[in-house]
């Protein structure tokens, strides 16, 4: 094992959990405004397509617009330059407009750590788990990064602890986790506390645990409750699972099953989308359906206020 850094220890099953913190918390208190405004307008048209339907123009331009962004010090643009960088941009031969470059990826990813940026902690951590981009392969380091960026709120970093409990066997410690996680509108925590809620039979729970994943947009929490409203049920075809679900109100719903299908597609292409205004247009039962046009209409309308994290 390499020498951890300045302030970091090694991840320990016998220490104290981490405290749930809020990675916001710890990036910068504001954003420049021109930067952010370049940075979000390429982003959104880097999310408005599937992958190989971009010209090369507008590959060009997306990779142009958050370079830019990047250059003047916006790090959210900066995290999705790591993102290219690690994976390229451009998936066909008429629109591949920049090669992975992963030495590169994790260069940035160092620079946000240095930040104590949770993000960037917890991305030189999975490079050192992998060991690539030139960050040696060690498992105990990568740990460490773990820890400390989920000391620091990283959601990412609070599901890998969450998932070490589990495969240790301690069922409340990964709860914990995952509930950290959860209060900060990750989608993968809520998938999994939605699951755990219905194995249980907590239904009630798990369906508004679900919805609320949706709107902080988990596509596998939409295709569940298109699952469950195309049929009365989840996975087990039972009379008592029906029963139980149906003294909640559910049951065959196909109005509903639509619903979430076009949301489910529409986070497809854009897994970014926080649906904030769903209950407005697709309450669970026993709410009635409203009229309803588009997924844009459940969509978090976009903020003019000065920009933060």
């Amino acid at each position: 094992m390499h020498a951890l850094p300045y302030g970091f220890k090694k991840f320990s099953m016998s220490d104290p959990l981490p405290a749930c913190a809020r990675w916001k918390d710890h990036m910068l208190a504001s954003r420049d405004p021109a930067a952010y405004r370049l940075y979000i307008e390429a982003r959104k048209v880097w999310r408005s397509k599937i992958a190989w339907q971009f010209t090369r123009e507008e590959a060009t331009r997306i990779l142009t617009d958050v370079k830019k962004a990047a250059e003047l010090g916006d790090w959210g643009a900066r995290a999705l330059m790591a993102h290219f960088y690690l994976h390229g941009l451009g998936v066909l031969e008429s629109n591949h407009v920049l090669d992975a470059n992963p030495d590169k990826s994790v260069e940035i990813a160092r620079m946000a750590a240095k930040e104590m940026q949770p993000w960037g902690l917890y991305d030189l951590g999975v490079a050192h788990e992998h060991g690539y981009g030139g960050a040696h392969y060690d498992v105990d380091l990568a740990w460490a990064y773990y820890l400390r960026a989920a000391q620091l709120g990283s959601p990412e970093a609070q599901m890998a602890l969450a998932k070490a409990y589990s495969e240790a066997g301690r069922p409340k410690d990964e709860a914990t986790m995952l509930q950290c996680a959860y209060q900060q509108g990750h989608g993968p925590a809520a998938y999994s506390l939605a699951l755990d809620a219905g194995v249980n039979k907590r239904y009630q729970e798990s369906i508004r645990i679900y919805q609320e994943g949706v709107k902080f947009g988990s596509i596998e929490c939409a295709r569940d409750l298109e699952v469950m409203f195309r049929h009365g049920y989840w996975g087990k075809d039972s009379d008592e699972e029906k029963d139980l679900l149906r003294t909640l109100g559910i049951g065959v719903d196909p109005e509903r099953k639509r619903r979430y299908s076009a949301i489910s597609d529409a986070l497809e292409i854009n897994p970014d989308l926080k649906l904030s205004r769903l209950d407005l247009i697709l309450p669970l039962p026993p709410a009635q359906l409203p009229p309803w046009s588009k997924v844009e209409d459940a969509v978090t309308p976009e903020s003019y206020d000065k920009p933060t994290y």
